[in-house]
C-alpha cells in the first residue's frame, strides 16, 4: 500500500468512527424516505473497500428460486451492456481517468480510488459476445470497436450504431450479424467530458429520438455553474432532424434510463451529492418529464435546500420531487425494465445495479435489486436479486454491479461487474 492510500485509510477510518457514533442508522428508501438532517463534512468520508475480484468457483448470492453463472469473463472493467436484435451481447469496457493531483487530499483520493479500481487503465472498447449453443455461457468473443473515449451507452437503429463516449456520441454503419465495426465513426454531438464521465443512451419507443445522460462535472457546482452548462441533465436528440436539446435538468448524475411500458414514461436512476451524511440525500429512481427540473445543485428530494450552494429561489420552487429513494450513496447506476415472467417469483418492475459509493461510514449498495411496479409506479419495498459482492467486514469487494439488461432469451438478466470483470447471468433455479 502506498503512502497516500495509507493516509486515506488511517484518517478516513478516524473520521468514520466519529461520524458513526452520531449518525442514526436510517435507510432512506421508498416513496416517503426518512432523510436525516444534513451534517456537513469538513473532510468528506472516504471509505472504499479494496478491489479483490472473485476466487475460482466463487459467485454472488442469488435470491431464493434463482441461480447465477458467469456469462462472460476476463473483461477489463465492463460497465454497460446492450443486447442486439440477433442476440449478440455487447459490453462497453471503460473506466474513470486519472489526473495530475494538485493537492494532498486529491493525492489521497486518487490513491484510494485506484485501490478500489474506480480509476485506472481504460480499455476504451466494446466487445461482442455470442452463445451459439444457448447454454448461458458465451463461447465467442470479438472486439466490436476500439479506440473510443471512455465508451458507455450503446444503441442501434436501422443500420446505424451509436456509441456514447464521454465527449460525445459517435455513429457507425452496422450490418446485421457483423462482429466488428469499421471506419472512424462520425460524431453527431459534443458533450463536455470527464467529471461524471458516463454517457448512457436510450432510444425512444418509436425510435425517432435518442436520449443521453450527462452527469455533472463536480459535486455541487464547485467550479461554478458555467462549467456545468450542458451537464447534470438528460439530452434529447431528434434523429430525423438532427436537432438536440436538454430534455430534463437538475439531475446530478442520471445514468441508467428505461421506459415504463404502460405509461410510456421515461425513468432514470440518479446519484445524488456528497458531503452531508450517510443517508443524506438518497440516490433515487424517478420518472422524468420534458423540461422538468430536479433540484441539483440548489436542493434535494422535496425542496430541501443545500445551503453550501448560492441559491436560485425560482429553481428551488419548481424542483420536482423524485418518485422513489434508493438509499444514500448506493451509487445506483444500472437500470432496466423487467417484464413479468422474466424471473420466477418476480413481477414487473425496475431492476437496478447498485455500484456502492464511498461517501459513507457504513457502506451500502453492492447489490442488484428489484423495485416492483403497479399502474406505472413503484408499488412496494425493494427486493434483492444478487448480493455478496462485499466482504462482511466491508474491507474487500469481490465485485461491483453496474449495467443490467434482460438477456436475449427474455428469461434472464445480464449484469456487468466492473471489479470482478464478469458479466453475470441470472435465471430461474
Amino acid at each position: 500500500m502506498d503512502f497516500y492510500a495509507r493516509v486515506a485509510e488511517v484518517v478516513g477510518g478516524a473520521m468514520i468512527r466519529l461520524r458513526h457514533m452520531s449518525e442514526p442508522g436510517v435507510a432512506a428508501f421508498g416513496t416517503a424516505p426518512k432523510i436525516p438532517e444534513a451534517r456537513k463534512q469538513g473532510i468528506m468520508t472516504l471509505k472504499m473497500p479494496t478491489a479483490k475480484g472473485w476466487a475460482p468457483g466463487q459467485v454472488p448470492t442469488a435470491a431464493e428460486g434463482l441461480k447465477v453463472n458467469a456469462f462472460a469473463t476476463d473483461l477489463l472493467h465492463p460497465r454497460w451492456i446492450e443486447v442486439l436484435p440477433n442476440g449478440d451481447v455487447l459490453v462497453a469496457e471503460a473506466t474513470g481517468r486519472t489526473t495530475e493531483p494538485d493537492t494532498f487530499i486529491e493525492k489521497v483520493r486518487q490513491a484510494t480510488m485506484r485501490r478500489a479500481r474506480a480509476i485506472g487503465e481504460s480499455a476504451n472498447r466494446i466487445t461482442l459476445w455470442r452463445d451459439p449453443d444457448g447454454d448461458g455461457v458465451a463461447e465467442e468473443r470479438h472486439v466490436f470497436v476500439e479506440g473510443q473515449n471512455q465508451p458507455f451507452g450503446m444503441a442501434l437503429k436501422d443500420g446505424t450504431f451509436y456509441v456514447g463516449n464521454t465527449d460525445g456520441i459517435v455513429t457507425f454503419s452496422y450490418e446485421d450479424g457483423a462482429t466488428q465495426l469499421t471506419g472512424p465513426g462520425e460524431k453527431i454531438i459534443d458533450f463536455k467530458p470527464h467529471g461524471h464521465w458516463t454517457r448512457s443512451l436510450l432510444l425512444s419507443p418509436d425510435r425517432t429520438k435518442l436520449y443521453a445522460g450527462v452527469g455533472s462535472l463536480s459535486n455541487i457546482g464547485d467550479e461554478g455553474m458555467e462549467a456545468e452548462e450542458g451537464r447534470a441533465c438528460i439530452w434529447e436528440l431528434d434523429l430525423q432532424t438532427g436537432g438536440s436539446k436538454i430534455f430534463a435538468s437538475g439531475l446530478r448524475n442520471a445514468v441508467g434510463m428505461a421506459w415504463e411500458p404502460s405509461t410510456g414514461a421515461l425513468w432514470t436512476v440518479v446519484n445524488e451529492r456528497d458531503g452531508l451524511g450517510d443517508e443524506t440525500p438518497p440516490d433515487y429512481l424517478t420518472s422524468v418529464v420534458e423540461d422538468g427540473f430536479y433540484g441539483w445543485p440548489y436542493c434535494y428530494w422535496d425542496g430541501i435546500v443545500d445551503d453550501r450552494v448560492p441559491q436560485d429561489e425560482a429553481l428551488v420552487a419548481r424542483a420536482i420531487k423524485p418518485d422513489y429513494a434508493l438509499g444514500g450513496h448506493t451509487a445506483s447506476l444500472g437500470l432496466c425494465w423487467m417484464p413479468e415472467g422474466t424471473l420466477p417469483g418476480f413481477g414487473e418492475g425496475m431492476v437496478i445495479g447498485q455500484h456502492g459509493s464511498w461517501n459513507r461510514s457504513t457502506l451500502s449498495g453492492y447489490k442488484l435489486i428489484f423495485v416492483p411496479f403497479s399502474d406505472g409506479k413503484p408499488s412496494g419495498v425493494p427486493r434483492d436479486i444478487l448480493w455478496g459482492f462485499l466482504s462482511e467486514d466491508e474491507q474487500t469487494s469481490y465485485g461491483r454491479p453496474v449495467g443490467v439488461v434482460v438477456g436475449p432469451d427474455g428469461k434472464s438478466l445480464l449484469m456487468a461487474d466492473d471489479v470482478g470483470d464478469v458479466i453475470w447471468r441470472v435465471t430461474g433455479a
